[in-house]
């Protein structure tokens, strides 16, 4: 399962550079530098007397309908808070157009359409135009943004952001891809020096990995651990042998799902700004609820303790909390992941619409057992009381 997972959601492009050059279509500039992702580039000169840079940022078109962005934080290399100039086709004319966007923390939860607004920051002017080679936007169609801006005195360094999307409705770009190259499209920058500090960037492996991870924990194990307690402890001939198969599943799905969660700890550390609220708030809820059962089994009391009814209406509750909040957020990471409609997706149904008619069968068969087993139980007790009577009737 594990492989045809990993074939399934597998897939996330490398992180590129482009060779960077000071020299652009509208001047020359006197440093310039290559970014870690987008083939996108940076030109700039700074002038101390004034404080004022002017730069120019290069990138490249996703589609004909796409955006290009860049923009400065005042306060951190994250999306919130970002001042940007968004670069797309205008609706109206199909020309290159560039506009103002302030992108607040409702941005990135996408509650209401992006529109512009005009920045608060001292841009002195800004402009955009594609290189000679691009005739029109298209996919690949290389775009410069330049700016001038007003920066405060004797500080040197800024946070700039810069990414690109597939879509513009009307005049509000849309959520770019959530690859890890794209949420790490950040740095912070000395103009002077060109020191650069970068965003920690995942390999590109780290994503998929953390969804199979938990997918396989979370989402199969650890139910599977649970149908086994379930329904192989009522056959006589397993014995004790269910309760280690029960154990071993457990303790191999936490273990794993641990080491899901703590890539995806890793990945939200390498993401400020990028929050997945319920997401984050199911994987917390789950890894503590985990960690809750396998405590438990350190203060279990013995089959005739007086506690230990108290105990199994505590472990069973935690339990099936823990699979339903689990295979919870394994959907849920599905739909980050823009897994929505894909084979992965449906591949996971399938197995755990597997695993769920195995449940509904081997219930079935309980509850025939069970009827049956009381139906012979209650026609002994009737044929015990039978007897006793024509015994005493015979005394007489």
């Amino acid at each position: 399962m594990l492989h045809l997972l990993l074939l399934l959601l597998l897939h996330s492009p490398l992180t590129t550079s482009s060779h960077c050059s000071t020299s652009t279509t509208l001047k020359t500039y006197q440093k310039c530098m290559s970014l870690p992702s987008q083939d996108a580039t940076l030109a700039w000169t700074y002038y101390p007397h004034n404080s004022t840079l002017d730069l120019s940022f290069t990138s490249s078109f996703l589609s004909p309908s796409g955006w290009v962005a860049w923009g400065l934080n005042p306060t951190s290399p994250q999306m919130s808070g970002t001042r940007s100039l968004i670069a797309f086709s205008d609706p109206s004319s199909g020309s290159l157009i560039l506009l103002p966007f302030i992108l607040s923390p409702s941005t990135k939860l996408q509650l209401s359409p992006l529109l512009s607004t005009p920045l608060d920051i001292p841009l002195l002017s800004s402009s955009a135009l594609l290189r000679h080679d691009s005739a029109s936007i298209r996919a690949g169609a290389v775009v410069e943004i330049h700016a001038t801006l007003k920066l405060v005195p004797n500080r040197t360094r800024i946070n700039h952001v810069w990414n690109r999307g597939l879509y513009v409705q009307g005049y509000s770009p849309t959520i770019h891809p959530l690859t890890s190259s794209d949420l790490a499209s950040r740095a912070t920058i000395d103009v002077v020096s060109t020191a650069a500090t970068l965003s920690p960037e995942l390999p590109s492996w780290a994503k998929p990995l953390h969804g199979v991870l938990n997918a396989l924990s979370w989402g199969f194990l650890l139910p599977a651990g649970v149908v086994i307690a379930r329904y192989v402890r009522q056959f006589e001939s397993a014995g004790p042998t269910w309760f280690y198969a029960h154990a071993a599943v457990q303790a191999t799905g936490y273990i794993l799902g641990i080491t899901g969660f703590a890539i995806g700890i890793a990945m939200g550390n390498s993401s400020p700004g990028v929050t997945y609220s319920l997401h984050r708030g199911l994987g917390v809820a789950v890894v503590v609820a985990g960690g809750l059962q396998s405590l438990a089994l350190f203060f279990r009391p013995s089959a005739t303790h007086r506690f230990r009814k108290y105990w199994k209406s505590y472990h069973h509750f935690v339990g099936y909390g823990c699979v339903v909040l689990g295979v919870v957020n394994v959907f849920q990471g599905m739909e980050i992941m823009g897994l929505g409609r894909s084979y992965g997706k449906l591949g996971y149904c399938m197995v755990l619409s597997t695993l769920l008619g195995v449940c509904v069968a081997l219930e079935v068969n309980a509850w025939v057992v069970f009827c049956r087993k009381a139906k012979e139980e209650k026609m002994r007790r009737e044929s015990g009381g039978n007897g006793f009577q024509h015994v005493r009737k015979g005394s007489f």
